[in-house]
């Protein structure tokens, strides 16, 4: 696991002149890294959160940290925006107008990389990752005009988990997460970029 992480760090920092990233001690197979990477995709609530809103979006910023001297993993923390609009099965049967779910978490969890499964082309490293989240939603109350309701919106928090996995190409990767939140449960799928803050091997 070591020498994958010591790869894995190696190559994010392709970018970079070999000379500077191998100006530690030769044959080490200490890594630290700090790394920073930006993810966008698409949000599909489930459950019952399937029935009130239709396919979303969702975008994050993330920073993760390993030293495979003490680390078996990477940790990382995350902040985000998802936004859910109405479905439109729900503004049929009800009295809405327009209905929308933001929700913005805060996550802290942990990544496994394991060892590659295609070195040809160009190298794929499977990975699992979960964390821990806690969230802040708001949700946008919209009426039909000739049905005398209010326009509101509604806030709070919640704390939920996620779990999940994907394959990493080293500066792109590629991540499908369940998210459990007690009425908001989704799943998604992620395009990141991930690029290094700092590096020492």
């Amino acid at each position: 696991m070591k020498k994958i992480k010591l790869l894995l760090i190696t190559v994010c920092m392709g970018i970079l002149p070999l000379s500077q990233i191998f100006a530690g001690t030769p044959g080490s197979d200490k890594a630290r890294g700090l790394f920073f990477s930006l993810g966008v995709g698409g949000r599909q609530p489930i459950g019952n959160f399937a029935s009130t809103s239709r396919l979303g979006v969702g975008g994050e910023f993330e920073l993760s940290y390993t030293d495979n001297e003490y680390l078996p993993v990477f940790l990382f923390g995350k902040i985000g925006v998802e936004h859910y609009p109405g479905s439109y099965e729900y503004y049929q049967k009800s009295d809405y107008s327009n209905y929308a779910v933001t929700i913005v978490p805060l996550s802290f969890g942990a990544r496994m990389y394991f060892p590659p499964i295609a070195e040809n082309f160009v190298l794929v490293m499977p990975h699992l990752e979960a964390s821990v989240k806690f969230a802040l939603y708001e949700k946008l109350h919209q009426y039909q005009f000739a049905s005398g309701l209010p326009n509101y919106t509604d806030d709070g928090s919640m704390f939920g988990v996620s779990v999940g996995g994907g394959l990493s190409m080293f500066i792109m990767e590629i991540n499908a997460l369940y998210t459990y939140y007690q009425s908001y449960q989704n799943i998604s799928l992620d395009l990141k970029v991930r690029l290094p803050l700092f590096i020492s091997i």
